[in-house]
C-alpha cells in the first residue's frame, strides 16, 4: 500500500476532481432564472456536457435530470473501478450497496405514494449487472409491495424485508431508516474482514464520524421534528460508536431544547471543530455537511495515497449531485439565490 499502490488511482481521481463544480459555479447556477439555463449551464462544464448534450426539453423535470446526473454518477464509479487494482476494487464492491440502496428508496417513494411515476432504470441495467444481484428495471416495474418483495428475494436485502413484513405497517420514513441502518453496518463490518489493517483504520478515520454525525442528526430529526419518544429514537440510531461515548448520546437524547442540545454536541470529541465551537442552536442538516466536509478533506491530506483519496471523491459527487438537484428544484420554485444556496448546503 502507499505510493507505489495508490500513485495511478489518486492522479485519476486528482484529475477527476479538477471536474467538480466549485462554490461560485453553484451560486452562479442558483442565480439562473429558468431550469432550462441550469440544464445549458450543467451542459458546458466538463463533468456533465456528454449527458446532457441532446437533452429533450420536453423532459425538464426533475425525475428525469436526476437520472441524467445519477448516470453520471455511475459513469465516475466505472471509470475509478476500471483503473482501480484487485485490493481497491475490493472497496468499491463493498460501496457499491450505496447504489444499491438508492435504487430501493427510489421503488419505495413510488409504491408508497411519495411519487407519482414509476422511476426508470433502464439505462442503469448494465451498470448494475457489472456489479450487483440486484436487477434495478425489475425491481422498478414491481405494481405492489408483494412484488417488489419477490423482487428481492435471492440479494441480501431480502431477509431484511422479510422480518419487516410480518412486523406492524410500516411507513417510507421506517423502510428508508432500515435500509440506512443495514447499510452503516454492513459497510463498518466488511471493511474488517476484506481490507489490510492499515487500510481499515484509515477507512474508519472516514466513515467512523460519518457513524457519529448521521446518530447526532437522527436524534436531532426524532426529537425536534417528529416529537419521538427516547425509546423510540434509539432505536433508530447506528448502534456503532467511533468517538460519540453512551453518555453523551444521553445527553443528547434529553437535552431539553435546542440551544442545550447544542451544549451537548459542544462536549462531545467534535466539540473542538470550529464548526461546533460556534453553535448556538444547531440546524443539524447544515452541520452534518459541514463537518464531514472538514474530516473528508482532513482525511486526503493525511492520507493522499490511501484508500481514503475513492472514498473521499465518491464522497463528494455524490454531495454536488445532491447539491445540484436542490439548486434545479429551488429555481423551479421561484425561490431567491440566497436561499436556494443554504438549501444546497445541507445536501
Amino acid at each position: 500500500m502507499g505510493l507505489l499502490a495508490y500513485s495511478g488511482i489518486t492522479t485519476k481521481v486528482r484529475a477527476m476532481e479538477g471536474r467538480l463544480l466549485t462554490e461560485a459555479q453553484l451560486q452562479q447556477m442558483a442565480s439562473l432564472e429558468d431550469v432550462r439555463s441550469a440544464a445549458d449551464f450543467l451542459k458546458q462544464q466538463p463533468a456533465y456536457q456528454d449527458i446532457f448534450a441532446g437533452l429533450d426539453d420536453t423532459m425538464l423535470h426533475r425525475g428525469y435530470i436526476e437520472q441524467l446526473l445519477t448516470g453520471s454518477m455511475y459513469r465516475d464509479f466505472t471509470s475509478l473501478y476500471r483503473f482501480s487494482s484487485l485490493s481497491q476494487r475490493r472497496f468499491l464492491d463493498i460501496y457499491f450497496m450505496h447504489y444499491e440502496i438508492a435504487v430501493i428508496k427510489q421503488v419505495l417513494r413510488h409504491l408508497l405514494g411519495q411519487q407519482s411515476q414509476a422511476p426508470d432504470m433502464t439505462r442503469f441495467r448494465e451498470f448494475f449487472r457489472q456489479h450487483s444481484r440486484l436487477d434495478p428495471v425489475a425491481l422498478s416495474q414491481a405494481g405492489n409491495m408483494q412484488e417488489f418483495l419477490d423482487r428481492l428475494e435471492g440479494t441480501v436485502y431480502g431477509p431484511l424485508f422479510s422480518r419487516m413484513k410480518d412486523g406492524p405497517k410500516y411507513g417510507l420514513f421506517d423502510y428508508e431508516s432500515r435500509l440506512d441502518l443495514f447499510y452503516l453496518k454492513s459497510m463498518w463490518t466488511a471493511r474488517t474482514k476484506l481490507l489490510p489493517k492499515k487500510e481499515q483504520k484509515i477507512l474508519a478515520e472516514c466513515f467512523g464520524p460519518r457513524l457519529d454525525l448521521l446518530n447526532i442528526q437522527w436524534i436531532y430529526r426524532a426529537r425536534y421534528y417528529y416529537n419521538l419518544p427516547e425509546a423510540d429514537t434509539l432505536a433508530l440510531l447506528i448502534p456503532i460508536r467511533y468517538k460519540l461515548r453512551p453518555a453523551q448520546v444521553t445527553r443528547l437524547l434529553e437535552a431539553p431544547d435546542r440551544e442545550a442540545f447544542a451544549a451537548a454536541i459542544r462536549s462531545t470529541a467534535y466539540g473542538r471543530y470550529r464548526e461546533v465551537k460556534e453553535l448556538n442552536a444547531p440546524d443539524a442538516e447544515r452541520l452534518h455537511r459541514q463537518m464531514l466536509d472538514r474530516i473528508y478533506s482532513k482525511t486526503i491530506r493525511k492520507y493522499p495515497y490511501s484508500i481514503a483519496i475513492l472514498d473521499a471523491y465518491l464522497y463528494f459527487k455524490a454531495r454536488e449531485l445532491h447539491q445540484i438537484i436542490t439548486i434545479i428544484e429551488g429555481i423551479r420554485y421561484g425561490l431567491k439565490p440566497d436561499e436556494i444556496i443554504r438549501l444546497a448546503a445541507k445536501q
